[in-house]
């Protein structure tokens, strides 16, 4: 397959929350800096401990930001979809990164410098007003995702992320499937358990006719009965 470039035009129409904002003086300055960068599956974009010198946009693909944890294991924070932000928090807080971010599958990611980004923000009240609202959400993701780990038990926590990952990145032609196919250690992560845990829950899950599995592959028969399972915890 040729890959083909994206052009400006549809760069700053993914872009537009941010782009819309500038005058065309800011505009001209935001397009000579940015850059656009691909990524591999599992392919690592930042590692914890690292400088932010980058505000990223995923255009295309699946990322995970997660942190390694006590003994090894790993836990993801969030997972991003395009058209959304990410990296910028640890610059704003004047730290080094403390989590990590890899791709699911090939991404493409737009590269923002964040000291043209903080000069922009300066000049424009708008695009600061954007960063504190981006900020914000990201605050109560990260708070909901707090109390839903550490009080759910199991199945609620498997339940959570499956329809987590529903609303995220959709589903295929047959309505059911799930258009992101993670391991099963992947999973596991995301719903922080082991994995022996992750792939007992979801044997009990498929024996319960709430799903059916193909590999990878993980179809949602009974939805209304997966949200149950995840209020109650």
């Amino acid at each position: 397959m040729v890959r083909r470039e994206l052009t400006l035009a549809e760069i700053t129409e993914s872009i537009a929350d941010l782009w819309q904002p500038l005058n065309e003086q800011q505009r001209a300055l935001l397009a000579k800096e940015f850059t656009i960068q691909r990524f591999k599956k599992n392919e690592i974009i930042y590692c914890e401990g690292d400088k932010p010198t980058h505000i990223m946009c995923l255009l295309s693909g699946k990322v995970k930001i997660y942190k390694d944890g006590v003994g090894g294991r790993t836990q993801i924070i969030r997972v991003m979809k395009p058209v959304e932000y990410f990296a910028y928090r640890a610059y704003f807080a004047n730290e080094e990164y403390v989590t990590a971010a890899a791709a699911f599958e090939p991404s493409v990611i737009c590269m923002f410098p964040m000291n043209i980004i903080t000069k922009l923000i300066a000049e424009n009240n708008q695009l600061a007003q954007f960063f504190i609202r981006q900020l914000s959400i990201d605050l109560g993701i990260a708070d909901e995702r707090t109390v839903n780990l550490t009080q759910k038990h199991i199945r609620g926590r498997l339940a959570e992320a499956l329809l987590f990952l529903k609303e995220s990145y959709g589903v295929e032609e047959d309505e059911s499937t799930l258009s992101i196919y993670l391991s099963r250690e992947d999973l596991a992560n995301l719903s922080n358990m082991t994995t022996s845990n992750a792939i007992r829950t979801l044997s009990i899950f498929a024996a319960e006719k709430l799903i059916t599995i193909d590999g990878r592959k993980i179809k949602l028969i009974d939805e209304d009965r997966l949200r149950k399972i995840s209020k109650i915890g």
